[in-house]
């Protein structure tokens, strides 16, 4: 309550919205909630919530990156021509490709940091170029299929319902276990550890929450590979934001530059670094979608896979005014506009009603985040 008086909602808006949005689609097609459709979005979304934990990453500084809807095609086109056209075994080609990406947000990172050209004109020309490289990496053939069993099985393989449930009390414990850790430091610090009871609310939330996910998918075919592939890859960064001196860099760069400067704080360093973790998130999330469609073809990247990554770090609660975020909102915010997507595929609505839906929801999302970010600068003012 205190976080909500001072203007900071966090997640709830899109807690809400998932809610709202869920029972909305159940109404009008009982089959949204199904066990084989809700495992169909945990697999869809794993691809574009890989590619917005990166966005997370940039949006941290207060900047943009508007290429990696095409760096993640880019970097699939690589990896299926490597493994198809030249026959390198799929771990080589995968890693090839993850390079590929990090090499090209390193080039882009350092174009704008160092010869200090704006983020929105340095990745808007990285757009048109990237796509124009997937077109020369695909050659004459434009569609490559993927026939590599390996490849294929990063968003085709599913757990069997034993090794979901382990997976399950691993996180359960593993959380428990962090909050417990966590309390045991700051009250050897002498800092406010909050009630107790707080923690066992949260901890009970989130047994339940991982029972009913593993209930549901289960039911169809287990929980997939692709979503604890997601899944790991926003708790590694989620540490690396709240837990380490570089996430802090991060949030301070973000919050303001100058002041980070000043601090002794290797500005240009840390941009550099961001953009380039933005590339390889790129082409992780690049390699997913590539695994799900068994394809790599001459839209790969394209579409609406841009405004979706963007969009889903925005409506997670990610502010685009830089130094205020949560990785996690990758996760919910790609979950979000996938559900939406899903929702609407179910009731058979054309394409345009799509784009004008979810960017009816970003417009929301970004609206919340404004008002929220003058009512903190009026509450401190006061």
């Amino acid at each position: 309550m205190r976080r909500l008086r001072e203007g900071d909602v966090g997640s709830l808006p899109v807690i809400v919205g998932l809610i709202l949005i869920w029972a909305i689609f159940w109404f009008l097609n009982p089959n949204f909630l199904t066990p084989r459709n809700l495992t169909n979005l945990a697999t869809q979304t794993a691809a574009t919530g890989t590619i917005s934990v990166g966005i997370v990453l940039v949006l941290l500084l207060g900047e943009i990156d508007l290429s990696v809807g095409q760096v993640s095609g880019l970097c699939a086109g690589i990896m299926a021509v490597l493994n198809v056209k030249h026959g390198l075994p799929a771990w080589l080609a995968i890693a090839s490709a993850i390079a590929a990406g990090g090499a090209i947000g390193l080039v882009q990172g350092f174009w704008f940091s160092r010869l200090r050209i704006p983020s929105f004109v340095v990745t808007l020309a990285g757009l048109l170029a990237w796509q124009g490289a997937l077109l020369l990496v695909l050659g004459s053939t434009g569609t490559l299929n993927l026939p590599d069993t390996t490849i294929d099985a990063l968003a085709g393989t599913y757990l069997p319902d034993w090794a979901g449930w382990a997976v399950g009390v691993v996180v359960i414990l593993a959380f428990a276990g962090s909050g417990l850790l966590t309390r045991r430091r700051r009250r050897a610090a002498d800092l406010d550890v909050g009630p107790i009871g707080a923690w066992l609310a949260g901890l009970i939330v989130l047994v339940i929450l991982v029972a009913a996910a593993l209930v549901v998918l289960n039911g169809y075919l287990g929980v997939p590979l692709a979503l604890l592939i997601l899944l790991g890859f926003a708790v590694g960064f989620d540490f690396l934001v709240r837990r380490t001196r570089f996430g802090r860099y991060i949030m301070a760069v973000g919050g303001s530059p100058e002041a980070a400067r000043r601090a002794g704080i290797s500005v240009n360093g840390i941009r550099v670094a961001v953009f380039a973790l933005a590339g390889v998130m790129a082409a992780c999330g690049g390699v997913l979608a590539a695994s799900r469609l068994l394809a790599v073809n001459q839209s790969s990247g394209g579409s609406d896979l841009l405004l979706n990554v963007i969009a889903a770090a925005v409506i997670g609660g990610t502010s685009l005014f830089g130094g205020r975020g949560s990785v996690w909102s990758a996760v919910t915010g790609a979950l979000v506009i996938i559900s939406i997507s899903n929702g609407m595929d179910l009731l058979g609505l054309p394409a345009s009603i799509k784009f004008v839906i979810t960017g009816a929801v970003l417009l929301a999302a970004v609206t919340i985040d404004g008002v929220a970010r003058h009512g903190r600068q009026a509450s401190g003012k006061a």
